[in-house]
């Protein structure tokens, strides 16, 4: 996110991991925290361990999984010039949680290429209490240029924060400490989890590769992401 934010000269603050954190650029601290908690964490991988789901857990500075596929891969390749996110895979991923002495777990991203599946993924996350899960229907589609090729990566595609963790909940208490309304802000987003922020500012913008839904419910509407530095379609 800061590799991004210096790209586009947003010096002051940061909305990440789908609103668990606003940062506080000049400052270099968090200012408002929603994360999940080690207990619940280690509910969750040993929920997905026993039911073989391909799962990864963000922390602000390093993300934790069993294989660079799916997101990762995506992640690997974005990650491949600033380094800012160090990416371990690990056999025992409950095990480096356990002895994990921090308490900023993001969220958890779930991935699976086969649809039906992954809806039984679904339904197993659903159980679990006191979250939020991304409630998607969609393939996620990525590309990645290697040299003169593009690789396409294609996979459903999910995540889960702490309850009440999502981009707007952050939003709300930035305007508070800004002293402005809802009405004055401006929201841009391209996916599902753009939803609600996009439904309750003032002005909530579409990209034009966005989710349907989203470009239903939005007041305008842009051009496609960036497709020199990478492109996400849906279906």
């Amino acid at each position: 996110m800061k590799g991004l934010a210096t790209d586009i000269e947003a010096s002051l603050y940061l909305v990440a991991g789908n609103g668990s954190v606003v940062y506080n650029i000049q400052e270099e601290k968090a200012i408002y925290t929603n994360y999940l908690s080690k207990e619940k964490v280690l509910e969750i991988v040993k929920k997905c361990d026993e039911n073989s789901i391909f799962y990864s857990v963000f922390m602000n500075d390093t993300i934790i999984t069993k294989g660079l596929k799916h997101d990762i891969s995506f992640f690997s390749y974005e990650n491949r010039l600033n380094e800012e996110m160090k990416i371990e895979v690990l056999e025992d991923i409950y095990e480096y949680v356990q002895n994990y002495e921090n308490n900023d777990f993001l969220k958890i991203t779930i991935c699976d290429n086969n649809k039906i599946i992954f809806s039984r993924i679904m339904n197993v996350l659903r159980e679990i209490k006191n979250i939020d899960v991304l409630d998607v229907a969609h393939m996620s589609t990525k590309r990645i240029k290697t040299g003169l090729e593009e690789i396409k990566i294609a996979y459903f595609y999910t995540e889960i924060t702490n309850e009440n963790a999502n981009k707007w909940t952050a939003l709300e208490y930035l305007i508070k400490e800004l002293g402005i309304t809802a009405e004055e802000t401006m929201t841009i987003g391209d996916n599902i989890n753009d939803i609600e922020m996009i439904k309750k500012s003032g002005m909530g913008v579409a990209m034009g590769n966005s989710y349907p839904e989203l470009k239903e419910i939005s007041k305008d509407s842009v051009a496609d992401n960036d497709l020199s530095r990478s492109c996400r379609s849906y279906k």
